[in-house]
């Protein structure tokens, strides 16, 4: 099976049940977005929700889908950096127990926290406070990391960093390696627009986008915004939440449904979908089956708490995913 390489930043998620939406108020967050915040403010959101429900793991966009590629039995490693400290170890050991190979630098800057504010509704908002996760640098970068791997996806959330993003994408193309790209949030997109577009028709495969990913990428509704994203790379997906996700690739276009599912959170689910198309595509799937494994890792995600799929779903997931590898779908 072809190996997954991923990167992106290493962060350790701190998954925040809400009773109402005033902190987000009071904190001057927009709901379901992510903004990047300093050291203080990611106390001060600690400090304000330290009665609060709360729940840790290791995240950051791309390592959620390589963490769900691993559990489905693919070679995985993921490229990022995380502090000397305990958050670092504890990322690094999760990576190791998820049979994940860790390219990891470290630095002295404290390990990258995502503080995940969940909303009664389900929808989650994000204050990010990158720490070292921030730091990997182009220079951090080396050919060999990229050798021996088929797939290289890249997370949204990185194009802060230009020269880190093209000098990967760059390292990845040199290695015949096939490249996705997450577009990882609206005001990312927003933010970060003609470079967005530059690479992606430049290097980029396959894009993954979520309905308001894509309005802001085009400036269309969802069937428009696919046909306008699949001019631009090989494989579109705008995924459209309780109703699928539209896929498109030439003049093929499919939609596939989301299975039924009892929502708790929603983090990770765009992850997650990542993770079981392309896992569709190492196995030589067509692109509807492919969906419908990203939309059966999407559904099961979403009934837990954060980003991961508890590790006692998975023998009953993977029974579900050789259903739809011998389907004829």
């Amino acid at each position: 099976m072809a190996k997954v390489l991923g990167i992106g930043n290493a962060l350790v998620d701190i998954l925040i049940r809400l009773e109402n939406e005033d902190l987000l108020k009071e904190l001057n967050l927009q709901k379901g977005s992510m903004q990047l915040v300093d050291k203080d403010f990611k106390n001060l959101v600690f400090s304000k929700t330290k009665n609060f429900v709360k729940t840790q793991a290791s995240g950051g966009s791309a390592a959620n889908t390589i963490h769900g590629l691993a559990s489905l039995g693919v070679d995985t490693a993921y490229i990022g950096k995380v502090g000397n400290d305990e958050l670092g170890e504890f990322f690094m050991n999760d990576m190791k127990n998820n049979h994940i190979k860790p390219l990891l630098k470290r630095s002295m800057t404290e390990t990258g926290v995502a503080s995940t504010l969940i909303s009664p509704d389900s929808e989650r908002t994000f204050g990010t406070y990158l720490g070292a996760a921030v730091e990997v640098g182009a220079d951090d970068l080396e050919p060999a990391l990229f050798a021996g791997h088929k797939y290289f996806h890249i997370e949204g959330y990185l194009v802060f960093n230009t020269a880190l993003v093209e000098t990967a994408l760059k390292m990845a193309k040199a290695k015949n390696m096939i490249i996705s790209l997450d577009l990882a949030s609206f005001n990312v997109v927003d933010a970060n627009l003609r470079f967005l577009k530059d690479i992606t028709k430049k290097y980029v495969d396959i894009v993954f986008a979520n309905e308001e990913e894509a309005k802001s990428f085009t400036g269309e509704a969802p069937e428009e915004a696919l046909n306008e994203i699949a001019k631009m790379c090989n494989i579109a997906v705008v995924k459209i939440g309780k109703n699928g996700s539209l896929i498109k690739q030439g003049n093929d276009m499919y939609s596939v449904g989301a299975i039924s599912a009892k929502v708790i959170d929603t983090t990770g689910a765009g992850d997650l979908y990542a993770a079981g198309f392309l896992y569709g595509l190492t196995k030589g799937l067509s692109l509807a089956q492919c969906g419908h494994i990203g939309a059966l890792l999407a559904g099961k995600v979403i009934e837990g708490i954060g980003a991961k799929i508890a590790d006692s779903s998975w023998d009953n997931i993977k029974k579900g995913v050789k259903i739809i590898e011998t389907s004829g779908i």
